[in-house]
């Protein structure tokens, strides 16, 4: 009851802008695409840095075997977790920021 004419227009030109309603997203939607992003990096930087590890041998005295193969992708698994949560190299950003442009094209513009 209180607003003056002028912040009645602001609100009415920020909902009337681009012919549809800002897109208000609940923080867990938001929380979910990040965490979806970055577990996308994740596996990406772990595909990626399992060619590095590929060459190296296991040395005595533990002497490999299958079980030292096995050891071995699951620790480059968890490098690229580790690099993924402690900033990555940017894919996350990029992953959230498409991810969140695609779902506005779907929206449309609101009747």
């Amino acid at each position: 009851m209180g607003d003056s004419v002028a912040t009645l227009q602001a609100r009415t030109a920020v909902l009337t802008a681009n012919g549809r309603p800002p897109v208000v997203r609940a923080d867990a939607d938001l929380a979910r695409v990040r965490r979806t992003a970055v577990e996308f990096e994740a596996y990406f930087l772990a595909q990626a840095l399992q060619p590095m590890f590929a060459g190296i041998g296991a040395e005595e005295p533990f002497g490999g075997g299958f079980a030292e193969d096995m050891w071995r992708s699951m620790q480059v698994e968890q490098y690229g977790k580790a690099l993924a949560k402690s900033g990555g190299i940017g894919i996350a950003d990029a992953v959230v920021r498409e991810m969140l442009r695609a779902q506005e094209q779907t929206e449309g513009p609101t009747p």
